[in-house]
């Protein structure tokens, strides 16, 4: 195994555990971005195993996963930007 494979590999985990923390920001916190937040990375890990292991997408398939992917976070950001500060003051 090559070092940027492997390297493809971790990144692929560190997608999957931040898709987790979004689901978990959706359903326990009742933080609606989280949605996005895992939609988001969830692709990413459909669009990387789809290139560790050559399936034979199309490039308008790539796309069209990498484009929702970004409408998903930009989305997700509006609703973080939205949200109530929390201010604390101590």
């Amino acid at each position: 195994m090559d070092f940027p494979y492997f390297l493809q590999i971790v990144a692929v985990l560190l997608e999957v555990a931040v898709t987790i923390i979004g689901i978990v920001l959706a359903t326990r916190q009742q933080k609606p971005y989280g949605w996005c937040i895992a939609i988001t990375f969830g692709l990413y890990v459909l669009f990387d195993i789809g290139r560790l292991i050559s399936l034979p997408i199309s490039d308008a398939a790539h796309s069209l996963i990498f484009l929702v992917a970004c409408g998903s976070m930009l989305f997700g950001v509006w609703l973080m930007y939205r949200e109530p500060a929390v201010r604390s003051y101590r």
